[in-house]
């Protein structure tokens, strides 16, 4: 899911004007997620294996890596490593994502499932989705339903792209 600093300048500081979770667990919400599909940026558009994981650090910010293979299973291993901050008052769904400084990114958790195995990242702009889970692959109607969401949230889902995951990594 890296969001790409070209095109991503959005105020993260703003209400965002997608709908979004009202309350989203921070802690659970931490670790591996295995990018499942997405509106791609430009760095994602060919990448495979692709994972985003993250971790909280003593003062609130988030560490996120962004892991991906260029353009094969054994191609090269690319990783991106913004910094995220929870916007006050956003129940921890709307981080502003720091590539470079001073510039964040708006990052809305719009769906997370209770189990927190399945979750849907958007934009004010829906220029950029992504739909996350634990695992690297989910059974077609969980995918169906996360693209049909992203449709009601005003998303052209012919851009979506399933994202080619194959594990372990040879």
């Amino acid at each position: 899911m890296a969001l790409a600093v070209v095109g991503l300048v959005g105020c993260a500081t703003t209400k965002p004007s997608i709908d979004r979770m009202e309350t989203v667990d921070l802690r659970r919400f931490m670790g591996d997620w295995y990018v499942i599909g997405n509106i791609p940026t430009l760095p994602e558009r060919d990448a495979y294996n692709a994972v985003e994981s993250y971790s909280l650090d003593g003062d609130g910010r988030i560490r996120t890596r962004f892991r991906y293979r260029e353009g094969a299973f054994d191609g090269p291993l690319r990783t991106m490593n913004p910094i995220g901050t929870v916007v006050p008052g956003s129940g921890n769904a709307v981080w502003g994502m720091q590539f470079i400084w001073p510039i964040k990114a708006e990052y809305v958790i719009v769906d997370v499932d209770p189990a927190y195995s399945l979750t849907i990242i958007g934009r004010s702009a829906r220029d950029y989705a992504w739909i996350m889970a634990r695992d690297p692959s989910i059974p077609d109607q969980r995918y169906d339903a996360a693209v049909a969401r992203l449709q009601a949230l005003g998303y052209d889902v012919s851009k979506l792209r399933r994202v080619p995951q194959r594990w372990p990594e040879r």
